[in-house]
């Protein structure tokens, strides 16, 4: 099936704002829209929830596998790569009452991941599949090839089209607290919770040039992508 792609990229925006319109952590993102949807083209990187409480870091390995609420991390400790590719949130901040996600925004549900994927080209069987799914959907979804490990993503024809721009930002593990995967690949929470114990994610792998969909427990530390609503 031909697919066509609309691709708008905005103007840099302040998009987020307390109750008092005050901007909260003072953070602009490029936006970028496909299809019906626009998106952020960069990671949030919000320290506070939307009503201005503060989101907990500087969590210990130790600390961060025992977390039951919100919290998030920078990548090996290095302010720098926050600036690259935004923070690491656990599930238990996506999923909070006080709203991650700045005024107008919101955490992508799995559904919207997928609506996403189709209009790239994957079928809808294969976007309510599991594990590697699609054609090249990743490859359309990644940017910035000089950030990825060479390989298979980036060495695709459609390498960057959609205008989305995810980075092989990492993660922090769940079991142990350490961080891996940056370089290599780029994960994405939805606000989708698929068991007690876990919520839905998406990976892009250098390795190849699809979309991974798995649950994944929620401790682990991944890049969030808003959605306007």
């Amino acid at each position: 099936m031909k697919q066509t792609l609309i691709i708008i990229t905005a103007l840099m925006l302040v998009v987020g704002f307390s109750s008092g319109q005050e901007p909260i952590d003072g953070n602009t993102y490029n936006t970028v829209q496909i299809g019906d949807q626009v998106w952020m083209a960069e990671n949030l990187k919000v320290m506070h929830y939307r009503n201005g409480d503060p989101i907990p870091t500087g969590h210990s390995n130790k600390d961060w596998t025992n977390q039951q609420t919100g919290a998030y991390a920078v990548y090996d400790e290095n302010e720098s790569n926050a600036d690259t590719y935004g923070y690491l949130y656990n599930w238990y901040a996506v999923n909070d009452s006080r709203n991650i996600a700045p005024e107008g925004w919101h955490v992508p549900t799995d559904e919207e991941w997928m609506e996403l994927e189709m209009h790239l080209g994957m079928s809808q069987s294969q976007a309510e599949s599991e594990f590697e799914r699609g054609t090249n959907e990743g490859s359309k979804l990644a940017g910035n090839a000089d950030l990825w490990t060479n390989g298979a993503l980036v060495n695709d024809s459609e390498f960057g089209t959609s205008g989305f721009n995810a980075l092989p930002g990492g993660f922090r593990r769940s079991g142990s607290g350490d961080y891996g995967g940056m370089g290599d690949k780029g994960y994405f929470w939805s606000s989708t919770k698929i068991s007690r114990y876990g919520g839905i994610r998406r990976t892009l792998n250098y390795s190849n040039s699809v979309v991974t969909r798995l649950e994944s427990g929620m401790l682990a530390g991944f890049p969030i992508r808003c959605i306007r609503d």
